[in-house]
């Protein structure tokens, strides 16, 4: 019994009861590879909107037009990288909200802060008047 544990066997061939449940016991732990098309696809997506990024500087985009585009491409090429380089689309639904959600609720939480921000500030203006 301390042999089969210690060839990795595990307990699961410990009660096999002839060689065709062990050997479908170790082949359980396969290893699947995606595809290479897979991964060069990704690459030039992420070629294409990291070439639109430099696009929005080299034709002079400016305001808040220029900030709005490089935050999607921004936001488009980390979803790409975490979802087939971090593996995270083959992943079970409750990681994929662990990993998600989080920076989800941070760019909410920073949208109500900019709108919070301008409240304050034209509160300031009408109690204290406009600085000198």
């Amino acid at each position: 019994m301390a042999e089969a544990t210690a060839n990795g066997l595990g307990q699961h061939a410990l009660h096999a009861t002839d060689a065709h449940d062990a050997a479908a016991v170790a082949t359980t732990d396969t290893h699947q590879e995606h595809p290479i098309k897979l991964y060069l696809v990704v690459w030039a997506w992420l070629f294409i909107l990291s070439t639109c990024s430099y696009l929005v500087d080299y034709f002079g985009i400016h305001g808040y037009l220029r900030w709005l585009l490089i935050l999607i491409f921004m936001m488009l090429k980390a979803g790409l990288i975490v979802a087939v380089f971090m593996h995270m689309a083959w992943e079970r639904l409750a990681m994929m909200y662990a990993i998600i959600l989080p920076p989800i609720l941070v760019l909410v939480f920073v949208t109500m802060m900019v709108f919070e921000a301008d409240y304050t500030l034209l509160t300031r203006i009408a109690f204290f008047g406009p600085g000198p």
